[in-house]
């Protein structure tokens, strides 16, 4: 298999962090940093709170900022007393977090970041000489949701696609690698956004509809066997050139790597005709989390610095489109042609999880 370029010592700095401790200053420089905050946060963030740049950003607005890294879903779970802020990866965690812990709304919600496919260049070949992708250059494209689906249903394997035959990597069940949609949030939108196709371009809402729906969110799970509870960690397994040759994850994750200018000439980033956004939510435990939660929307530099890592700041898409210019041919700016579905009420999506995880 080829393997991707010039990116994968770079993913390694991300991989494995399981707790970033932002600190004002490092050394004899103290910084000027007063308050300490702490928060859980996806692990998808931990980069970018654990970047010198963010870290000075934050001190000079008067904050330390200490994070341990958790599934979005598994954040319930926590014990979070002592904790100023939780950080899930969209906004059906960070409800029910608001919810349990009586967190005042609105919930500050500073960038957000589509669900994207990435593939190896010859699957992404394969899929579009078989109609279940279009592409638009050499590193991008459209996955064809509806179409995907059926090949699902169908049980499908890459050895009844045309062309794959020439690829001795690409065998076995056609299938996306996506996270633990039980504690994982990019994992639960996976099922947001094919219960929302499947069920006739309408949201999930009722008992019906998620029986109708369950079995084929069954076997988008199963066929995977253990799933992992990091999006970060599936990343990693990609550029290395293990496991599936097909992997769901946030488009902040890629966009954050070629931005930073590292190459990626064996990826094509493929954008699911009907996706789901995931809107980084932060949900306040106290005042501190609250005003720290809203500068991250607000401070014109830590917005910088957040489409630095891949984010799409709210309320201004310019700020991504800017920034993300010299790796177009990668990244779809203005998200053409990609429809948003729905995502489920958090009770729904649980349920949803449930029946799929049989």
């Amino acid at each position: 298999m080829r393997r991707i370029a010039g990116i994968v010592l770079a993913v390694l700095l991300i991989g494995g962090v399981v707790a970033a401790v932002v600190a004002g200053r490092h050394g004899e420089d103290k910084g000027t940093a007063t308050k300490t905050v702490r928060g859980v946060i996806g692990s998808e963030k931990a980069d970018f709170f654990a970047d010198p740049d963010v870290v000075k950003a934050l001190a000079a607005k008067g904050y330390t900022v200490k994070v341990e890294s958790s599934g979005s879903w598994a954040m319930d779970g926590l014990d979070l007393k002592g904790y100023d802020f939780a950080f899930p990866g969209s906004q059906a965690p960070a409800d029910q977090l608001a919810a349990k812990y009586h967190a005042q709304e609105p919930l500050p919600r500073p960038f957000y970041s589509p669900l994207v496919v990435v593939a190896h260049r010859s699957a992404a070949d394969v899929l579009a000489a078989n109609g279940l992708a279009v592409l638009d250059g050499q590193h991008r494209g459209t996955l064809k949701t509806g179409a995907y689906l059926d090949a699902v249903r169908a049980d499908r394997t890459w050895q009844q696609l045309k062309g794959a035959t020439a690829h001795g990597e690409l065998t076995g069940t056609l299938y996306i690698t996506s996270t633990d949609p039980e504690t994982s949030n990019s994992g639960a939108l996976y099922l947001a956004d094919a219960s929302y196709v499947a069920n006739g371009g309408k949201v999930v809402a009722s008992t019906a509809d998620v029986g109708r729906t369950a079995p084929l969110l069954r076997k988008l799970v199963s066929v995977q066997g253990a799933q992992q509870s990091s999006s970060d960690s599936v990343f990693r397994d990609f550029v290395s050139g293990a496991g599936n040759p097909l992997v769901l994850m946030y488009e902040s994750q890629i966009a954050s790597l070629l931005i930073q200018q590292h190459t990626a000439n064996d990826l094509v980033v493929l954008y699911p005709d009907t996706t789901v956004n995931s809107d980084h939510t932060v949900v306040p435990l106290d005042a501190n989390g609250r005003a720290l939660g809203e500068l991250l929307g607000t401070d014109p530099a830590l917005r910088k610095l957040a489409v630095r890592h891949g984010f799409r700041p709210q309320g201004d898409a310019a700020e991504f489109v800017s920034a993300a210019v010299g790796v177009s041919g990668y990244l779809n700016q203005n998200l053409t042609g990609v429809r948003q579905a729905p995502v489920p009420t958090s009770q729904v999506l649980h349920e949803m999880t449930r029946r799929a995880r049989g």
